[in-house]
């Protein structure tokens, strides 16, 4: 049984830093391909970045420069670095895994299998 579990959300200052953390047990982030997400009330949840099994990252076009992605294969964690933040960066943040090896859209929600319980951060000006 796959579980997620995401740590290092909070309250920062606008121009701040959070890393977030999404802990796997019964899944391995080498072999496929995972993701974070945000939702922000009323609205719908957006892809954030996304990494597939071979390593290679993309990110919304809202927070390339600012954040990354990255993971630990041998730790099971996957990770989202958050620099520069910005009160619209307000969010519940989830970390999502799939069971494919290369997600293509990797923006759509659909292509995942598992979620996390989220995270919240929130950016204050």
């Amino acid at each position: 049984q796959v579980q997620l579990v995401e740590s290092g959300g909070g309250s920062v200052q606008a121009g701040g830093s959070l890393r977030l953390s999404c802990a796997a047990s019964g899944y391995t982030y080498s072999n496929y391909c995972a993701a974070w997400f945000r939702q922000a009330p009323g609205k719908e949840r957006e892809g954030v970045a996304g990494i597939d099994s071979y390593g290679s990252t993309n990110y919304a076009d809202s927070v390339k420069g600012r954040f990354t992605i990255s993971k630990d294969n041998a730790k099971k964690i996957l990770y989202l670095q958050m620099n520069s933040l910005k009160p619209d960066d307000t969010a519940m943040y989830y970390c999502a895994t799939s069971t494919l090896r290369y997600c293509g859209t990797w923006w759509r929600p659909i292509k995942y299998n598992y979620w996390g319980q989220g995270t919240q951060v929130t950016v204050s000006s």
